[in-house]
């Protein structure tokens, strides 16, 4: 088979988005095994100056590709992702492949079994290239790994990328894959995907079964894609969403298509635009570039309207609750394993080890009074629009802003605008907007209604054909 029917094998493969590649090698214009070779190629070359991938799964991509490769050439039925490249986060479990968390703990653990999604897109016929970097067990939104060390952000290497997808994210932005599978527990996806100019869904909460795996926030987190294409992320819906009973928590399965969903008009919605959800100190080139973003929904014949949520900040809510179910899950591992932990994993459990049963059911009675509050706000709106991220991608020390526009603000003050929505379980997206006058990526947050993931999708498609963010790539070379 050859390479692109026309064009040499060049680096211009690895910016195709997965729907064109899905294409091309169905129409067997493009071989499963040359493009897997092109990217592992790619990841040799570059991953020491990002970091993104902490697993190389080389041998297992080329046997995957060949396998895709034979399929399409003996005229077998094929999967939606047969021959496409895609990588795994850390934390979740892949069969026959060392899975660590981000973790001294489990720096040698080898699954017996494939996390769902991860199941489902071998099905579908992905070809694993390996496993993504992210802190340990996902617990912060920074990207440094005791095991691994820190990932860079693609275009500044001095930048942090975020996290805890931190992997992920650089590794789609680094055109070392064009599709990734990450997790978002407090905006694991959205922040990465703010930081490093890539498109990050967070599925309704079920929408995507969990597990199995590391014990996390079992009401917090959801499997999700991060792609560099909204039809992309679409396309990875497609395949990943549906109910499985071993998740007691995922959804029915939904009529139509996600990717059909992204030709969906908007024209005629209403849009709520809210710079700071009434709480958060936001830096001020992060302001202006949303604020010009929010204003492109007029232009595509939505009603926008700049709101005031009314909402308190539930930074305490969220809080007790994660930091109470981190502790439940790994607190018994801090006698043995304390010094070779991460420093702020280690506080976090001893947080999370103050919280009194009282104090834990409290949050989550606020936790029922915000969603209620969260729902009524959006009864009188499609969608809701806010920054991703109130500030730009910052120094990749291990440290994070404790000053937004010249005010203090709380320890979740700079990611003030995600994990609220991993408290209600919403959809919401971050698509890239543009950049700073520095010139770093900066997102805006796209929320739907409860379940109203194609809406997102829709929202996220229409901003996408209007302004184009694909074609912005980072230079490693």
């Amino acid at each position: 088979m050859p390479a692109v029917r026309g064009e040499p094998m060049s680096d211009a493969l690895h910016w195709l988005p997965a729907t064109e590649l899905a294409a091309l090698i169905r129409a067997r214009k493009l071989s499963p095994v040359e493009l897997t070779e092109a990217l592992l190629a790619r990841i040799e070359r570059l991953n020491v100056k990002i970091n993104a991938f902490c697993t190389f799964t080389a041998d297992a991509a080329r046997q995957g590709a060949k396998i895709a490769e034979a399929a399409v050439m003996h005229g077998e039925p094929l999967g939606a992702l047969r021959g496409v490249p895609v990588s795994i986060k850390d934390v979740l479990f892949t069969r026959g492949i060392v899975t660590t968390g981000g973790s001294r703990i489990f720096a040698d653990f080898v699954p017996e079994e494939d996390a769902i999604a991860v199941e489902r897109l071998k099905a579908a016929g992905a070809v694993i290239l390996g496993k993504t970097n992210t802190p340990e067990f996902g617990h912060k939104s920074l990207a440094e790994s005791p095991l691994f060390g820190a990932t860079r952000n693609p275009w500044h290497p001095d930048m942090t990328p975020g996290g805890s997808s931190s992997g992920a994210g650089a590794a789609v932005a680094a055109g070392l894959g064009p599709l990734a599978l990450g997790t978002d527990g407090g905006g694991s996806i959205r922040i990465p995907a703010s930081f490093c100019g890539v498109y990050g869904f967070k599925p309704s909460f079920g929408r995507i079964p969990s597990g199995p795996g590391f014990p996390g926030w079992e009401t917090f987190t959801v499997p999700a894609p991060m792609t560099r294409t909204v039809r992309d992320a679409a396309l990875m819906l497609d395949v990943l969403a549906g109910p499985d009973d071993r998740d007691r928590h995922s959804l029915p399965a939904e009529t139509g298509s996600y990717l059909a969903a992204c030709d969906e008009p908007i024209q005629g919605w209403s849009v709520a635009w809210s710079p700071d959800l009434g709480y958060a100190q936001v830096d001020p080139e992060v302001a202006r570039v949303t604020e010009e973003a929010a204003a492109v929904f007029e232009a595509l014949g939505c009603r926008v309207e700049t709101v005031a949520t009314g909402w308190e900040n539930p930074e305490e809510t969220f809080w007790t609750m994660a930091a109470a179910e981190m502790y439940a899950n790994w607190g018994d591992r801090l006698p043995e394993w304390r010094d070779r932990m991460d420093r702020t994993l280690v506080r976090y459990l001893e947080r999370g080890g103050g919280v009194t049963i009282g104090e834990y059911l409290r949050a989550a009675r606020r936790r029922r009074e915000f969603w209620a509050e969260v729902q009524g706000f959006l009864a009188r709106f499609d969608l809701l629009l806010t920054p991703t991220v109130p500030v730009p991608p910052f120094a990749g020390d291990g440290s994070w802003p404790r000053e937004i526009a010249g005010e203090k603000v709380s320890p979740l003050g700079w990611m003030a605008f995600t994990y609220p929505f991993n408290l209600t379980g919403q959809p919401a997206a971050s698509i890239p907007v543009g950049f700073t006058r520095d010139g770093l990526p900066v997102g805006l947050q796209i929320v739907g209604r409860r379940h109203a993931d194609r809406a997102v999708l829709a929202a996220s498609a229409a901003f996408e054909a209007a302004l184009p963010w694909a074609d912005r790539r980072p230079v490693l070379d």
